[in-house]
């Protein structure tokens, strides 16, 4: 299977079908959108590597989840919509589309289309990725952490203390695992520095107005997530 994942929101079950058979012929994982009230909340959850976007859309239209989409994340977003006039093409450019498939449109078209657009934005580096845990989004493509509007960067060890944090939400991290993971060595690393460096990112998530979304689990470790 494609090491690209195609997240497709097109409410029409004929059409998502048809286009997430043909894709999956060229070696491509396509998820279909199930909820169409939380279309960010799926897209974050699966964390594709392009999205295919329909304007008519159910509660919300393709622009808003464009817009929504583009908050955190730069991924490649084509749109596929019947409404395909002039000014509607140039509304889905000035909000973050990157391409245009008008329907009706020839599978081949389309399938061209996404090579081009995931050639273009990966030939020169990794597919981003992106994790979350209590209601923020940690992009490890470029080290950012956006909570609710706001946006900082983190340092090296700050990003690599929360994507094993964010890789196992919900579980405990021991320390021990926390260590080898910011030093990568069996050299013997003083258990404070590590104290040092989650005492500063837990200041930085406060600063954003995060609280209490990585718990100390005395004896263990550590647990990022919800609040029980």
């Amino acid at each position: 299977m494609s090491e690209y994942k195609i997240y497709l929101v097109e409410d029409d079950e004929v059409i998502a079908e048809h286009v997430a058979r043909q894709l999956g012929g060229w070696d491509y994982d396509v998820s279909i959108a199930s909820d169409f009230e939380h279309v960010l909340d799926e897209f974050v959850r699966l964390s594709p590597q392009m999205v295919i976007l329909d304007i008519g859309l159910p509660f919300f239209n393709g622009f808003h989840w464009c817009s929504e989409i583009r908050r955190i994340s730069r991924v490649p977003i084509l749109f596929l919509s019947s409404a395909s006039d002039g000014m509607n093409q140039v509304l889905a450019m000035n909000m973050g589309g990157d391409d245009f498939v008008c329907k009706p449109f020839e599978m081949p078209v389309l399938a061209a289309k996404v090579q081009a657009l995931l050639r273009r934005t990966y030939d020169f580096g990794a597919p981003q990725k992106i994790l979350k845990a209590g209601g923020a989004v940690f992009n490890l493509s470029d080290g950012t952490l956006r909570f609710e509007g706001q946006e900082i960067s983190l340092t090296k060890n700050e990003m690599k203390m929360l994507q094993l944090l964010f890789e196992n939400k919900g579980s405990v991290v021991t320390r021990d695992a926390l260590m080898q993971r910011l030093w990568d060595s069996d050299e013997f690393v003083d258990e404070n520095t590590l104290t040092v460096n989650m005492t500063r990112l837990r200041r930085k998530l406060a600063d954003m107005g995060i609280h209490d979304l990585i718990r100390t689990r005395k004896g263990l470790g550590y647990i990022a997530g919800e609040n029980p």
